[in-house]
């Protein structure tokens, strides 16, 4: 089976480097992305299975980037990060066509076990 590709967004370094030495250990393919602009020139150019986005960013908000993530590519997944209170935020982007969210801080089996559920539905 080939390994799960994922592209992390998030602009607090020291959690999405955490993550993704996390997801790597689990034979994960994993890109990380501080930014929205960022992010959206990985898709561009190598898209992941599955994005990984924090809403709030500065620059372009989760939301937009998930706008224009499924602009470019709907069968890309989406999994929305969101910080406490911010529940609206995390609704407002299943409707835009997130595939689910996670209320940060994230617990790693739940997101494995989205991330997964992502792929699968993509078959």
């Amino acid at each position: 089976m080939d390994r799960m590709k994922i592209l992390l967004v998030d602009d607090e370094y020291e959690f999405v480097t955490t993550l993704a030495e996390r997801l790597g250990l689990r034979n994960m393919n994993v890109s990380i992305a501080m930014d929205g602009e960022t992010a959206l020139g990985f898709v561009e150019n190598d898209p992941p299975q599955v994005v990984v986005l924090d809403v709030m960013m500065p620059g372009l908000s989760g939301l937009e980037v998930l706008e224009k993530i499924k602009a470019m590519d709907s069968k890309i997944q989406v999994i929305l990060l969101t910080g406490h209170g911010a529940t609206k935020d995390g609704i407002r982007g299943m409707r835009l066509g997130a595939f689910d969210y996670l209320i940060k801080p994230i617990d790693i089996d739940e997101l494995i076990e989205k991330l997964n559920e992502a792929v699968k539905s993509m078959a």
